[in-house]
């Protein structure tokens, strides 16, 4: 472990076994931070721990599902119970849905979607915020998307909830600022992931399309998003909170 951006720092990331999550985890340790992963799949956060550990990075796990808020509580306490205290917290579990019209969309999507992008990130708010009070405040990302600033079609309850994340972000940031606790929030262009790449497989062209959207004309490899989350979780920016940070190679600025 080379750097000093987190150095010191315990940091928790939930939706931690694959894309922008497992990406983070490899940034955070290699920025000197002590990392807790928090995922629902065990199998693979703790493969990750042990790459991490074999590197020399401090690292435990927590099985969680956000949506369950007494996972959200153990994920935190995982943290404080090993390190005594939580630093930051990245908040990127999250889920896509389908790619359905409005009108054609079943109820069950939408619930998935909004318990998952919403709820998740509420639950985990909620308890990192009460662990980080009493040691003087923290910093907290949410993993919001440019479809929380942005209408995206036939994904209206995915719009719906990224742009809920980022109303939870600005809350937050304005009840805690006080507190020493900053809350912000990342927006993600498209980003290379287990469900992108999906996406891509089933619809020949599609990544073509959609990065002609975006004025750098690509697709954002995870470890960019990590690495603004990085940034903002540490103390170059201390005087940043409640602010949206799009990282979509110029998508929402046209």
């Amino acid at each position: 472990m080379n750097s000093d951006l987190l150095n010191g720092k315990v940091v928790l990331v939930t939706g931690a076994s694959s894309g922008i999550g497992a990406a983070a985890a490899r940034v955070f340790a290699r920025e000197g931070a002590a990392v807790v992963l928090a995922a629902r799949r065990e199998e693979r956060l703790a493969a990750l721990v042990e790459e991490l550990t074999a590197k020399g990075a401090e690292a435990r796990y927590a099985v969680c599902d956000v949506t369950d808020p007494g996972d959200a509580a153990r994920a935190v306490r995982t943290a404080v119970t090993a390190y005594g205290r939580l630093d930051g917290a990245f908040n990127n579990a999250g889920v896509g849905g389908d790619r359905t019209p409005l009108h054609l969309m079943s109820d069950d999507v939408y619930d998935t979607v909004m318990d998952v992008n919403v709820r998740g990130v509420w639950n985990c708010l909620r308890h990192e915020i009460a662990a980080m009070l009493p040691h003087g405040g923290g910093a907290i990302v949410n993993n919001s998307s440019v479809a929380g600033l942005v209408a995206i079609p036939a994904a209206a309850p995915y719009v719906a909830a990224k742009h809920a994340v980022i109303g939870l972000t600005r809350a937050a940031a304005d009840e805690y600022a006080r507190q020493g606790v900053r809350v912000n929030a990342v927006a993600p262009g498209t980003t290379r992931s287990e469900i992108t790449e999906d996406w891509f497989r089933r619809n020949p062209g599609l990544e073509r399309t959609v990065n002609a959207m975006t004025p750098q004309n690509r697709t954002a490899e995870p470890e960019e998003i990590a690495a603004a989350a990085a940034w903002l979780l540490s103390d170059r920016c201390p005087f940043l909170t409640g602010t949206v940070l799009p990282v979509d190679g110029g998508f929402v600025n046209q």
